[in-house]
């Protein structure tokens, strides 16, 4: 294996997987080779095969492995009765398809006409009428690549050089030694390969990293070394737990970053935290949904929603702390003087309540001057009247200028004061608890939005591959007519009716499906809210999401 940059793709790498010859009469397990094969054809995008000479009747039945792939891949875990054979969906995830011919020393010409490598490459795969069992044995791999491999490419080589003394070391001869139309084929075929080797993809359109490229190898391996067929479904599965939990991990880490950038702590009101917190997790589950796939279970998005839950409240907190914390110090600075008046006894005299009233009424004007105390500004303001509570009332007592009725009159419009001030500060955190209820029914329904958008994009992607494997089916079916194999034609055409049956139903049932599913994907990510999802549904009702019955 060689793992390169990509010469023109950024952010990819070019991963080549070279395997050992075919065809080896001293291997011990003659079944080898056809896993050798089907491992190729599962983890690449483009295989390249090649062979010496031309592509005739030994050609083709020594690539008799594409035969056995029927047996050697499965599609689905566990198929449903009579689709054991799940070969028809082969084609869906396939890579490409090139034949390399080396040192190939015919003329590109049929019935006289120049043809092209890649006429030749289908000329060569035209099925064959005839009875004799050697031609229907070379038909089978005919048949198998054409209807599995549906883009196909051919090039041939003309001999490196025919200097025989090169030629028994070619690996030492600079590239000038060698023939100039063999260094223009192989330019020609770098350059295919660079600009037509796509990403690799499984099924759904779901690109493979290079770490997934390895989870799926080990599976495969995994699979084959315990006796059993390679299923892409299970690998599937298996490469989604580990991808699902990487993007659940990469999206927190995201909302955690922006969140850091964005928040000044102290905020102004708790609901400018709450307004950068929704922008940040709607980037988050962005990053997971990108990232995601088969979360049939919507496991991996209820963790991420708990996730960003926990973290928020982590800042709502540091949020707090920082207000609590400028508070107190802005209320030290401003209360020096009142301080320094009840050290000294400034107000211990006759109308000196009148004095300390005053005088609280100043910290307090000030105080309410300061700018972005942050959501702890009237709990803290609070705490310091009650502290200065026994002072005031020993300040009250003590004031000989005051007649009895006149501190009875004092005391309790002290107590109606604070009494308001209970109120206000209720009012305050009834407020805030509604703006979280809010911030929580807004992340809910942004949950369900997104997973709509991606069940529609997927969908979309879905619908796409299976119009352009009916096409494929299409095309080969008349190619069957056409060559006179009415059999095969009939049961290619069974298969396409099938694929429409499929098609038309998912366009006629989307709108359902989609509704149920979304409707169970809410109920269980839902569960991320404990008791607090009764309310939820409440407010998503309100906000007109309609997902619920």
């Amino acid at each position: 294996m060689w793992c390169v940059p990509h010469p023109s793709e950024q952010n990819h790498t070019l991963v080549l997987l070279d395997t050992e010859g075919l065809g080896d009469v001293e291997k011990g397990d003659p079944k080898n080779d056809a896993w050798i094969f089907a491992l190729a054809v599962l983890l690449s995008s483009m295989l390249v095969y090649n062979s010496l000479g031309t592509i005739n009747h030994q050609a083709l039945e020594q690539l008799h492995y594409v035969t056995e792939l029927t047996k050697l891949i499965r599609t689905k875990s566990s198929p449903s009765p009579g689709e054991e054979d799940d070969s028809a969906e082969f084609v869906s995830f396939f890579p490409d398809f090139v034949w390399a011919v080396r040192d190939f020393t015919l003329e590109l010409k049929f019935n006289g006409c120049t043809i092209t490598e890649d006429q030749y490459l289908e000329y060569a795969l035209k099925l064959i009428r005839a009875q004799n069992p050697q031609i229907e044995k070379s038909n089978l791999p005919r048949e198998c690549i054409r209807k599995f491999f549906p883009r196909r490419k051919c090039f041939v080589f003309d001999r490196p050089t025919n200097d025989k003394e090169l030629l028994h070391h070619l690996e030492e001869v600079s590239e000038n030694q060698l023939d100039l139309n063999f260094q223009q084929q192989s330019k020609n075929f770098r350059k295919y390969i660079f600009t037509h080797a796509k990403t690799k993809t499984i099924q759904g359109n779901i690109t493979i990293t290079g770490n997934g490229l390895g989870t799926l190898a080990k599976a495969y391996v995994s699979a084959i070394n315990s006796g059993a067929v390679p299923c892409l479904e299970n690998a599937v599965t298996t490469l989604a737990q580990i991808e699902n939990s990487a993007a659940v991990q990469k999206a927190a880490e995201h909302y955690s970053q922006q969140m850091a950038q964005r928040a000044s702590f102290p905020t102004d009101t708790l609901q400018e935290l709450l307004d950068v917190h929704m922008a940040c997790e709607k980037e988050a589950i962005q990053v997971f949904m990108e990232r995601s796939f088969k979360d049939d279970k919507w496991e991996f998005q209820k963790k991420l929603m708990e996730t960003i839950e926990k973290k928020k409240d982590d800042f709502l907190l540091q949020n707090e702390k920082a207000s609590v914390k400028y508070c107190q110090n802005q209320l030290k600075k401003l209360s020096e003087p009142l301080i320094e008046g009840i050290m000294r006894g400034i107000f211990s005299q006759p109308r000196g309540y009148n004095l300390y009233l005053e005088e609280m009424d100043k910290v307090e004007k000030s105080y309410n001057l300061v700018p972005r105390k942050g959501v702890k500004a009237n709990e803290v303001f609070q705490t310091f009247l009650q502290s200065q509570a026994a002072t005031k009332e020993s300040i009250l007592q003590a004031d000989k200028a005051l007649t009895a009725g006149e501190k009875a009159l004092a005391a309790e419009h002290a107590k109606n004061l604070e009494a308001e001030k209970e109120k206000e500060l209720l009012r305050q955190k009834q407020k805030e608890q509604e703006e979280r209820l809010e911030a929580q029914e807004k992340s809910f329904k942004e949950n369900i939005t997104q997973l709509k958008e991606k069940m529609e994009k997927e969908r979309e992607n879905f619908l796409r591959e299976q119009e352009w494997v009916l096409e494929h089916k299409l095309k080969m079916q008349a190619e069957l007519l056409n060559e006179g194999f009415k059999k095969k034609s009939e049961e290619m055409m069974k298969e396409i009716n099938q694929l429409k049956e499929e098609v038309q139903s998912n366009k006629n049932n989307w709108s359902s499906i989609l509704k149920e599913i979304v409707s169970v994907a809410g109920g269980v990510l839902l569960g991320s809210l404990g008791g607090k999802a009764g309310k939820i549904i409440d407010g998503v009702k309100k906000l007109g999401l309609g997902i619920f019955r």
